[in-house]
């Protein structure tokens, strides 16, 4: 997967926002439309670019109850986390879903209505899994920051 410094600067754009036109994204980095579209073609082909999507308001659709969950599985085997990978891309409530080092094992974004609501979703999702040592909830009092963007080194040209 290699990138130029034009790629790195359209990456820097498109992600701060994604429905930003290739005209105006062309004219930013000092090329046409049309260049810029393949360039963008490209790197979503090649995956450097993954999604292009909208962060929404969990609160605004009704899900205002949002905690960080701590996974911990009985044993670290291969088809274990596999069948828990499998689960949490699976499952509607978890945003987000992330194979960690240290104390946990799987660090979960989960939204819910109510606390009742998440109650349930930790019976059907944790209680019934022999799989699972234990967890651990984290609610979130305020989201400070949303988002995906990552810093994207520039290449050196040589």
């Amino acid at each position: 997967m290699q990138y130029d410094r034009i790629d790195a600067r359209i990456l820097e754009i498109v992600q701060k926002d994604n429905r930003i036109t290739s005209e105006a994204v062309g004219e930013l980095v000092g090329i046409s439309a049309t260049a810029c579209q393949r360039r963008l073609k490209r790197l979503r082909s090649e995956r450097i670019i993954e999604a292009d999507i909208s962060i929404v308001s969990p609160k605004a659709v009704g899900r205002p109850i949002q905690m960080l969950v701590l996974v911990s599985l009985e044993r670290e085997r291969a088809d274990i986390i596999d069948k828990f990978k499998k689960a949490v891309r699976s499952s509607v409530e978890v945003v987000n879903g992330f194979y960690v080092t240290g104390d946990a094992d799987f660090v979960l974004y989960v939204t819910a209505r109510t606390m009742e609501d998440y109650e349930e979703f930790t019976r059907k999702f944790f209680y019934v899994n022999p799989d699972i040592k234990g967890f651990k909830t984290m609610v979130v009092l305020d989201r400070i920051k949303a988002g995906f963007a990552v810093p994207v080194e520039t290449p050196s040209e040589d």
